[in-house]
């Protein structure tokens, strides 16, 4: 048997991108939030998908009534997931009763990374003015 090799004599490698996950969970699990958690968490292991961080934001008022729901518990996730895993996770999602709503978009590498230099610069900036408060109470 052959096997069928890239023109360039590369094996094709399964491309990885990272994508943002926010999900609404039912505010009835605000209880015990760990059941519908590791749910999403194996549907994403399940898709040949890696949690990155996550971050509970919480019980939130929604804009508008979902599922006779006025409120629901927010759960954002960065995730890494091979190019076929977007569709595993959302066709799941939408059949998990404890998911009210979720999005997932893929990342804007280049949004993320003028955001961190503004971080940078706003942090770099409060510093020397802190600095210069400092310097003129000492001159006094």
């Amino acid at each position: 048997m052959h096997r069928h090799k890239h023109p360039n004599g590369f094996q094709r490698r399964k491309s990885v991108k990272e994508y943002e996950l926010t999900v609404l969970i039912h505010p009835d699990l605000e209880v015990d939030l760990d059941a519908p958690l590791n749910k999403v968490r194996d549907i994403i292991k399940t898709a040949g998908g890696e949690i990155i961080s996550e971050d509970n934001w919480g019980k939130k008022k929604l804009a508008y009534r979902i599922n006779k729901e006025d409120f629901a518990v927010y759960v954002y996730m960065d995730v890494k997931l091979p190019a076929d895993a977007p569709l595993k996770i959302s066709n799941t999602l939408n059949i998990t009763d404890e998911v009210l709503r979720y999005l997932l978009v893929t990342v804007d590498e280049k949004g993320r990374a003028l955001l961190a230099e503004d971080k940078k610069r706003a942090a770099s900036a409060s510093e020397s003015t802190e600095t210069e408060a400092t310097e003129e109470v000492k001159g006094e």
